[in-house]
């Protein structure tokens, strides 16, 4: 078995497009549009199925937000430089909630962003 993808309902398509591939530096994989059923989809990631992960973002089509709910907690995601990817993140107008630093009884360099849907990112250095 392996990971292929993480669905992530939003509630505006464009927008999370652009946070993921302008911010994150993903690539937008494909896209599906279903009218018929009221939805459409953008697959992003750093690489395609089946070698790599990919997030499937869900736009339901008049459903501008979701509530977060308490069991979900965060994506995580392996930078070379945690302080240049929050500056990325910041400059394409992200939003870091957790600014750069060992975390909390460790020594693993970590930070918090935010998507625009409120979705949790962690940043973990990986040199």
């Amino acid at each position: 078995m392996r990971l292929l993808h993480t669905m992530l309902r939003v509630g505006n398509l464009q927008r999370s497009i652009d946070f993921y591939t302008r911010a994150l530096g993903m690539q937008l994989l494909r896209t599906t549009e279903r009218p018929e059923q009221q939805y459409s989809l953008a697959f992003v990631g750093y690489g395609s199925n089946p070698d790599h992960a990919e997030i499937e973002l869900t736009y339901n089509y008049g459903v501008e937000q979701y509530e977060m709910g308490t069991a979900f907690g965060h994506i995580a995601l392996g930078v070379p430089d945690v302080v240049a990817a929050c500056d990325r993140i910041r400059a394409a107008g992200g939003q870091i909630t957790r600014e750069p630093g060992p975390v909390k009884g460790g020594t693993t360099f970590i930070a918090f962003a935010v998507d625009p849907d409120g979705y949790k990112i962690e940043l973990i250095q990986r040199t």
